[in-house]
Parts: structure tokens; sequence; C-alpha cells
């Protein structure tokens, strides 16, 4: 049986996953829209590259993260699931520094790539915008051994999750052509 991560107090979960939900989104729509100019030596866009193989790392964990619960292997999903939150939480520190250093890059392809470019990026936005409280509540509630209503979020976020971060490593294969 797994033991119990966190003591159940869900008023205060639900305001501090808000908080932070809330926060990191402002930070990232604030942030997007910055650019410093300052040179660092080294190609900025390094941090795209990053941002991919991250985001390759958490599809993969995401992925063998189901096959342990499916498995029934709890404690390895619990420190799976783990790891793909804090390499989640590398991700967002090299996405901002990434904007803050390159500001934005426009896609260059046209025609039916554009479209399924766009199509990937609008969705891809979208939803990474929407996930995170979702993920924290999901990770709240096997935290605190609800495994049922776990379950039931789980239903929804991973495939989201799973999604997003896919989707990730696309639009940068996509944009990283166009890089200057």
């Amino acid at each position: 049986m797994l033991t119990q991560g966190l003591k159940k107090n869900d008023r205060m979960a639900r305001a501090l996953i808000l908080t932070v939900s809330f926060v990191v989104f402002a930070a990232v729509v604030v942030l997007s829209r910055v650019q410093l100019e300052l040179n660092l030596g080294f190609d900025v866009h390094i941090f795209a590259l990053i941002n991919a193989v991250i985001n390759s790392l958490v599809s993969i964990l995401l992925v063998a993260a189901l096959f342990a619960v499916k498995n029934k292997n709890f404690e390895l999903h619990k420190k799976i699931m783990l790891g793909a939150m804090v390499l989640s939480i590398l991700f967002l520190v090299s996405y901002i520094a990434h904007h803050l250093l390159a500001g934005e890059t426009k896609y260059g392809g046209e025609g039916l790539m554009k479209n399924i470019y766009y199509f990937i990026l609008i969705t891809h936005i979208i939803l990474a915008a929407i996930i995170l409280p979702f993920i924290l509540f999901t990770a709240y509630r096997g935290l605190i051994n609800e495994f049922a209503n776990h379950k039931k979020l789980a239903r929804y976020t991973w495939p989201l999750w799973l999604y997003v971060s896919v989707t990730g490593v696309l639009v940068y294969l996509f944009i990283s052509p166009y890089y200057s």
C-alpha cells in the first residue's frame, strides 16, 4: 500500500493549486510579451531544444507511468509521475528563458503545412494554458490516497497532458528551421 504523501486539506490545497496555476499562467502571458536584449555568448534557441527534449522525456514518463499503474506498480507510478512534474517545472523555467531571450519566431511554411502547424500550435497553447490545475489536482488526490478521485481526474488529465507534451515537441520541429 502506498504511504500517504500529504495530509488532506482540500481547502488549502484548492487555494494553493489555483494560486500557483494563476501565477504560472500570468507569468507566461506577461513574460511572453517581454524580450531581453542580452548577448549571452551562445545561441539562445538552445532553450527551445531543451524544451523539446524535456517534453519528449515527459511524454515517455507519462506512458511509462500508465504502464506502471496498469501493472499495479503504484509506487513506481507515483515516482514516475513526480518525475514528470519535476521535468515540467524545469520545462517552464526553460520556456520562460527562451521567450525572454529569443522573443517570437514566425513560422515560415506555407500551404497545408502552415495549416497543420497552426492547428497544432493553437490546440497546444489552449490545452497548455488550462492543464496545470488539472495536473495539480490529480496529483493531490493521489498524494492524499483518494485513489478513486485520482483515477477519475487522471482519465482526463493524462491524455491532455500527453497531448500537450507531444505537441510541444511537434511545435519545436515545425518552428526550429525558422530560428534566426
